[in-house]
């Protein structure tokens, strides 16, 4: 029998609620293919940071780093300042971590509505793999003469050889395991951002050289935006960095359902990765037991191929299709017509 050691981080907000829902799922599918999980939680969030002062301590990111996965609900408080535990958490997490890939599958369902005009599932069924680590998230820059007329304010975006080329490197990989259209496509800025995408694009031939197998093209960030909702058929696999992808891959969740449905990885293929729902805390809906666990339950999913249990992976997502086909009436809080727990019981029984 499989044995795995998981962090659980609920969150904030409706987290804890979504993440139960998802932790439903899990053990229903490690029952059922002989796998054992050793759940720990941590009390990580916006309610501790109020009550404490303390964000994420040095020795919990120690425990963390000994686990084979992270399970995340959602950080965010509306009584904290923004930025607070998103860079002390989050950012922190990934960077410490070394979580360089940010891994968004964009997939619609059957039974799903997106807003796209005449685009169904077998339309829109592709991947962003974006750059994690590195770009404008470092934090690099600062300002001058701050609160004067004269205030300047400079953001670094900071680009390595080493980080460029091994975001390549798995997105190539990706591509081929996924063996779909066998498409990478690297999104950038090369007539503006000439320096950093100069970098980009120079990696990304020479990797290439080596998947012959692989169909490359390149595609500005705008002109990727403008075919995600004219043709998403196109698209396979997306390369791109920390700031296009963050931006790309909401848009990309729009055109799947919705934040309700959308869920991400933050994966260090060598060390321990992160999975979450993409939709944040939403404090507005917290204890009402109506928000869309989907999401937590389809990160649970990616927890379980990244492990390599493919055959568990493989039934959540079944059970998740099962249930948005034959039972959600919506995606959205309150309209699905089952209440938060009786969708992640929907999904359970499923498997």
């Amino acid at each position: 029998m499989a044995r795995y050691d998981m962090a659980v981080l609920p969150g904030d907000g409706t987290g804890p609620e979504v993440v139960a829902e998802g932790v439903k799922v899990l053990k229903a599918a490690a029952g059922k293919f002989g796998i054992e999980l050793n759940l720990e939680y941590f009390d990580i969030g916006g309610d501790r940071y109020l009550k404490t002062g303390e964000v994420l301590s040095d020795s919990e990111v120690e425990r963390l780093k000994e686990k084979d996965a992270i399970y995340l609900g959602a950080i965010g408080h509306p009584e904290v300042k923004p930025g607070i535990l998103e860079k002390g958490i989050l950012l922190r997490l990934r960077f410490e971590l070394d979580q360089y890939i940010n891994l968004r599958p964009v997939k619609l369902y059957p039974g799903v509505d997106t807003p796209l005009k005449d685009k169904g599932p077998e339309d829109i069924d592709f991947v962003v793999v974006r750059e994690n680590t590195e770009g404008l998230y470092t934090g690099s820059g600062g300002f001058l003469k701050k609160g004067t007329p004269d205030e300047t304010a400079i953001q670094v975006s900071i680009n390595t050889r080493k980080g460029v080329e091994r975001c390549v490197r798995f997105a190539f990989e990706y591509c081929r395991k996924r063996n779909k259209k066998k498409r990478l496509t690297l999104c950038g800025k090369t007539n503006v951002l000439t320096y950093a995408f100069d970098l980009w694009e120079r990696t990304f031939y020479e990797v290439a050289k080596e998947y012959p197998d692989i169909t490359t093209d390149y595609a500005h960030v705008d002109a990727t935006c403008m075919w995600m909702v004219k043709n998403p058929e196109y698209f396979d696999v997306i390369v791109t960095d920390n700031m296009f992808g963050d931006i790309i891959t909401d848009l990309g969740a729009v055109l799947q359902g919705g934040m309700g449905i959308a869920a991400g990885a933050n994966i260090n293929p060598e060390g321990v990765s992160m999975f979450e729902p993409i939709g944040g805390s939403a404090p507005k809906y917290t204890g009402k037991n109506m928000i869309n666990p989907l999401a937590a339950i389809a990160a649970g999913q990616m927890l379980l191929e990244q492990l390599g249990e493919d055959q568990a992976a493989a039934a959540v997502e079944g059970a998740i299709m099962k249930a948005v086909a034959n039972d959600l009436k919506s995606l959205s809080a309150g309209k699905m017509g089952y209440t938060t727990t009786e969708v992640g019981d929907l999904v359970a029984g499923y498997i």
